[in-house]
């Protein structure tokens, strides 16, 4: 996979508008009476699409069970690091750790936009749960697997809009997306949507909860931090108050060969 440009302080006014003009389209059709007609039922086939084969197939079940607990959380938040931060894969090894500090300064800004976006939410009244709680002819997961929810088995919520875990893996895809080429790209977006598929299986968000709320806050938080000089300055302050962690761990034995720990450039 073929590294594009190496990472840069510079505005980029396409990506801004665009990214600003698809969240407000995105939003918007959830709003308007016509178009919110067509995001209940692709809401709803959706749903019934992704939930229904868990009654008639085990393996289906246990796949999506397996998806929804804890463990699977973390281990894919390990494999979202790991594609960051390994060298020579979408960054070259020098700035692999300015990457990821660009990326951890991006997530901050969309912690801020998504909890002041679920303050609009809450005064506007646009909260409600997810299809689990809200739709007939329900395959619950918690009564496929009894005892499965001391594992975080999910497959239900009250609060469903908008995607929250949805918005974390938009955003991760984004970044990696604007540097990577094509076949990567497809990588990229096939990754993503694996990752959101075991709660609209379950049950416990909508399609358009990702759709609509996860991606118009990914889409605002990529042209704030990312289209802007904003994650680039901050994430170079990051380092340069870093270095002496770095260069503490960077003597440590196998540790110190990480990429994360190279010198980096600019």
């Amino acid at each position: 996979m073929s590294i594009v440009a190496p990472l840069q302080p510079r505005w980029s006014p396409a990506a801004l508008i665009t990214c600003c003009v698809l969240a407000i389209l995105l939003l918007g059709s959830w709003l308007f009476a016509p178009s919110r007609e067509l995001w209940t039922l692709a809401d709803e086939q959706a749903f019934y699409l992704l939930n229904a084969p868990l009654a008639h197939s085990p393996a289906w079940a246990w796949v999506w069970a397996i998806g929804s607990v804890r463990i699977t959380d973390l281990a894919v938040a390990v494999l979202m690091l790991a594609l960051i931060i390994r060298g020579d894969l979408f960054f070259s090894a020098n700035q692999v750790r300015l990457a990821f500090l660009m990326l951890l300064v991006s997530l901050v800004g969309l912690l801020l936009l998504r909890t002041g976006f679920n303050q609009v939410v809450k005064a506007l009244d646009w909260q409600h749960a997810g299809p689990s709680l809200v739709l007939s002819e329900v395959v619950r997961m918690s009564e496929l697997f009894p005892g499965w929810d001391e594992y975080g088995l999910k497959d239900a919520s009250k609060r469903s809009f908008p995607g929250d875990h949805a918005s974390v893996l938009m955003l991760w895809g984004l970044f990696l997306a604007s540097v990577a080429r094509w076949p990567g790209r497809l990588a990229i977006l096939a990754l993503v949507v694996v990752f959101m598929l075991p709660r609209l299986v379950a049950g416990a968000h909508w399609l358009s909860d990702n759709m609509v709320g996860g991606l118009f806050i990914a889409l605002l938080s990529y042209a704030l931090c990312l289209a802007t000089p904003l994650a680039f300055n901050a994430a170079s302050w990051l380092d340069a108050k870093l270095q002496p962690l770095v260069s503490f761990f960077s003597r440590w034995p196998v540790i110190g060969s990480w990429a994360v720990l190279k010198p980096a450039q600019s």
